[in-house]
């Protein structure tokens, strides 16, 4: 495999990649990582299905996209909805080629999903498993599975005895931690099942991710990032990661990935027990097995 590092782009990732043909699935590509991951396949000939919260707010997206990006609408934080959209994609898209989970919410005030899931863990996560539960029959054999995950995932391992805040006091990093553990354990899972599947962590980029942090908490974000951290990204090296995770080939399936880059995920997040208790729980709490 060709070496990369922190600074390398997605477009240069890319380069010499043909990816005609190819049908890719990204959620949250209305701005940021999604955006920039669908912005560079399509360049390369790729399909790509931009799975967004607002269509009509991600139209200007989708004329950077180009003519290879198709907008359908995606709520993750509604199991209905996210039924919805799995059967408008797989109706239009038979066989799908690639899914990139990278949707998510960071560090938010309390909040719920419909169906009352902790918003963190019901956005990051469980919208996510029950969406690739439900393209997994159209995924082929040579089919990958790309879950954005974030060294955030060491403030905290999975929260079993109370994974939903129901009845001790939220606190959001440890929320948020949570759900980066779970897209982890996700791909663990995946892996474990015969999937193709990597987990991203993409570095610290300044994106909409960040809208919910106020000034000093950004300062201190970047202060101690500095420690294990080469600071910050752009969304094209950001972006860069998720798209080596998405084509390249040689990379062991259930990788924790950084910098473009074999990376170590937190012990607590490396646990095949844990990825098979909450393979069991997620499914229990979408009501969907999965791939049927």
């Amino acid at each position: 495999m060709t070496t990369y590092g922190p600074e390398t782009t997605s477009d240069e990732v890319l380069e010499g990649v043909d990816l005609t043909g190819k049908v890719v699935v990204v959620t949250g590509a209305s701005s940021g990582l999604g955006l920039e991951a669908a912005r560079a396949m399509a360049a390369h000939g790729a399909e790509v299905v931009m799975a967004v919260r607002d269509p009509i707010g991600a139209a200007a997206a989708a004329e950077t996209v180009g003519p290879n990006g198709h907008l359908v609408e995606l709520d993750l934080a509604s199991l209905g909805q996210v039924r919805t959209a799995a059967a408008a994609i797989t109706e239009r898209w038979p066989r799908i080629d690639v899914v990139v989970n990278n949707a998510g919410v960071m560090s938010t005030p309390p909040g719920r999903t419909a169906e009352g899931f902790d918003l963190q863990l019901g956005v990051n996560h469980l919208g996510h498993f029950l969406l690739t539960a439900l393209l997994a029959p159209a995924l082929g054999p040579s089919a990958r599975i790309v879950n954005t995950t974030s060294l955030g995932h060491m403030v905290s391992g999975m929260r079993w005895d109370d994974p939903h805040f129901r009845v001790s006091d939220y606190e959001k990093w440890q929320a948020y931690g949570q759900s980066k553990t779970a897209n982890i354990l996700f791909t663990l899972g995946l892996a474990q099942r015969g999937y193709t599947a990597y987990a991203v962590h993409p570095g610290m980029i300044m994106t909409e991710l960040y809208r919910h942090l106020s000034t000093e908490e950004l300062a201190g974000m970047h202060s101690r990032s500095s420690g294990y951290e080469p600071g910050l990204k752009t969304v094209p090296q950001g972006s860069a990661t998720l798209v080596w995770a998405a084509t390249a080939d040689g990379i062991p399936s259930g990788s924790y990935l950084a910098d473009c880059q074999i990376g170590e995920a937190a012990a607590h997040a490396t646990d095949p027990a844990d990825a098979e208790r909450l393979w069991r729980w997620s499914e229990e709490q979408v009501g969907q097995t999965f791939g049927s």
